[in-house]
């Protein structure tokens, strides 16, 4: 039987990653996003050094709407969390309280990281974020603090994540 030199030619094509809020290229250094204020600075989005003149207010400088800002505009989370239970409503203070420290720790490090908006319907609390991280952070932070069920699924080749954690 003939064996072929090449191996097998499907594993040569590559697939396009398909974020539409992923850069393309890079932008110009110290564009500021004209929604939220972060600077792209040194290849990536920044918040702005305190002792600096902020950016926004200086005429030559390049504006845009940095990828956590569009996708906030565009209403189209990478993330969702799901809490459900009769234990939400009991700790629902305690929670709201670990949900925003999470947010802040996340933010400082990764500023394009964030809760995008909060709807409660019942017995149920929704979050949308723009990244799949700290989507998974409040997941894990939920499950370490007060046990219950986490459940996590991701999809569209791992650019969203779907959470759900319970605990009745």
């Amino acid at each position: 039987m003939y064996k072929s030199q090449h191996g097998r030619a499907d594993r040569l094509i590559q697939e396009k990653v398909h974020d539409p809020y992923m850069d393309r290229e890079k932008w110009p250094e110290n564009t500021t996003c004209k929604v939220c204020g972060l600077v792209f600075m040194d290849g990536r989005w920044t918040w702005p050094k305190e002792e600096t003149i902020p950016l926004a207010l200086v005429a030559d400088i390049p504006k845009a709407v940095c990828p956590a800002c569009q996708r906030t505009k565009d209403d189209f989370p990478a993330g969702t969390i799901e809490i459900r239970g009769k234990f939400w409503r009991q700790h629902r203070e305690e929670i709201m309280n670990l949900i925003r420290n999470e947010e802040e720790a996340e933010k400082k490090e990764h500023p394009l990281e964030r809760i995008m908006k909060k709807e409660e319907h019942g017995d149920s609390f929704f979050i949308a974020t723009t990244g799949i991280h700290i989507a998974r952070r409040i997941g894990e932070a939920l499950r370490r603090a007060y046990q219950g069920n986490l459940d996590m699924r991701y999809g569209d080749a791992e650019k969203s994540i779907r959470i759900v954690w319970t605990r009745d």
